[in-house]
Parts: structure tokens; C-alpha cells; sequence
């Protein structure tokens, strides 16, 4: 296969909805050579279809086994990766403060762990990238629901909140290696996984869109890529009031049992 010198070697996560297939495409047409990663194998397989710069490398990120046996398939296909994008993650929502563990457990297994698993198999091909000369990133998508406790989220939230404390600490000590870091932090994107949704969700963008502003992001070396800023913006604001003025504002939020007749 041949490649452009232009052109980089990108693994992405989560590539076959939502805003990883939107990334996917974009990066594609861009002309880079992009790993795609996602459980489902025929799905794969139709995103790469007619395009000899996607490689599908189908994995579930909750194994470590197997993303480790992709990483050491990414590293005979691409030889370095000078950019991760770690894309996959889940969603669930606790109701009405009843906790379950199991449930906490799964959103934890995909966004959090699973995410860590990804890295842990990525960075030695970012390395690679480095001892060519080359300027590596790796980046997660986590989410702007990292940035303020909202009711029924507790699962989610707190697993996006460890995804973005772990990659900030470790942003710092990868910095001396040459390998920068970068922080996804979407508001609410049209994708499969909204669309379960059942409540009001401001500001929603499409896919499509949030693709462009993390390419963009991506391009400048942002640290932190956030959009849309106008929903991103206000939670971080709401995130710095004293927690006695949080709470009283995100108990307006909470939704009432229902009641029987």
C-alpha cells in the first residue's frame, strides 16, 4: 500500500457510529491511513469497503487480551501510529438514586478501563513515531459531562471524569517524551447513542460536525476540545460556583418519580 508522506497513521476507537464514523470518514477522505476499531466485524468491513487507506482491525475494548493482540497487529500493518484516537464508550443512567453496581461496573468497563486498555497498546507505537523524528498525539473522547455532576449520571459522569483526570496526569508525563495529549469534551452529538435520550438535550449538534471541531482541535494541538463552546462554556462556568449553589441549581434537574393512580 502505498501512502503520502503527507499522510499519517491513525488508529481510531468506536469507528462505526456516531461521531467516531463521522471522524472516520473525514480522516479517510483526508487521505490518512486509519485503523478502525469496533466490535462489530461486518460493520467494519462495510465502512472500509472501497477504500485502500482504512484497515479494518475489529476488537472489544473491555478485553485487554484482545486489544493488546491489536496493538501487535497495528504494529506489523502501520510500524508507528502518529495519532490514537480512543473513541468507544457507553452510556447508562441510574434512576432516581437507586444504586447499581453491575450497571456502574459496565460504564466503567468501556469508557474508563477500556480506554486505558487502548492506551496501554497504543503508546509503544507512539513511541515509534517519536524515534522517527515525529510528533505524536493521543487523544480520548471523555465528555462535557466531566465538567459538572448532573443528576443520573453518576455512572457515566464520574467515568468520564476519570478518563480526563488520568489523561491530564498522564499528559504531563508523557510531555518529556515528546507525546502530546489531547481532551475530547462533547456536549450532546446526534448519534444512536443520544437518540436513547429522554430528555431535553441543548445545543445538540450533528455528528458530522463535532467531527470537524475535533479534526480542527486535533490539527492545533489543543489540549482541551470542547464544543459546542456556547453549552461547553456555560458548564464549566456553572462547574466553578460554590457546591451549595450547584446543588440547589441541579436539584432543579431532578426528575420525579412517577406516580401510581
Amino acid at each position: 500500500m502505498v501512502v503520502s508522506r503527507a499522510a499519517k497513521r491513525i488508529w481510531l476507537t468506536g469507528a462505526t457510529s456516531g461521531i467516531g464514523r463521522a471522524l472516520a470518514l473525514r480522516l479517510l477522505d483526508q487521505g490518512h491511513l486509519v485503523a478502525l476499531s469496533a466490535r462489530s466485524e461486518p460493520a467494519l468491513r462495510a465502512l472500509c469497503r472501497g477504500r485502500a487507506n482504512a484497515i479494518a482491525v475489529p476488537l472489544d475494548i473491555t478485553d485487554r487480551a484482545s486489544v493488546i493482540a491489536a496493538g501487535q497487529n497495528l504494529a506489523d500493518l502501520l510500524g508507528h501510529l502518529d495519532l490514537a484516537i480512543l473513541n468507544a464508550g457507553t452510556c447508562e443512567y441510574l434512576e432516581h438514586g437507586q444504586l447499581d453496581t453491575a450497571l456502574v461496573e459496565r460504564v466503567f468497563a468501556v469508557n474508563f478501563f477500556g480506554s486505558l486498555h487502548c492506551i496501554e497498546a497504543a503508546l509503544p507505537l507512539l513511541r515509534r513515531a517519536r524515534e522517527q523524528g515525529k510528533h505524536p498525539q493521543l487523544a480520548a473522547t471523555s465528555s462535557a459531562a466531566a465538567y459538572l455532576a448532573l443528576p443520573r449520571a453518576e455512572a457515566y459522569g464520574a467515568s468520564k471524569a476519570a478518563l480526563s483526570h488520568f489523561l491530564e496526569s498522564l499528559r504531563l508525563d508523557l510531555a518529556p517524551q515528546g507525546i502530546s495529549v489531547s481532551l475530547i469534551h462533547p456536549g450532546f452529538v446526534d448519534t444512536p447513542l443520544t437518540k436513547r435520550n429522554d430528555f431535553p438535550m441543548p445545543a445538540r449538534i450533528s455528528a458530522e460536525a463535532a467531527a470537524k471541531a475535533i479534526i480542527g482541535g486535533l490539527e492545533r494541538r489543543r489540549l482541551d476540545i470542547h464544543f459546542p463552546r456556547r453549552f461547553t462554556i456555560g458548564l464549566r462556568l456553572l462547574g466553578l460556583l460554590p457546591p451549595s449553589l450547584r446543588f440547589q441549581l441541579g436539584k432543579r434537574l431532578v426528575r420525579q418519580p412517577a406516580t401510581e393512580n
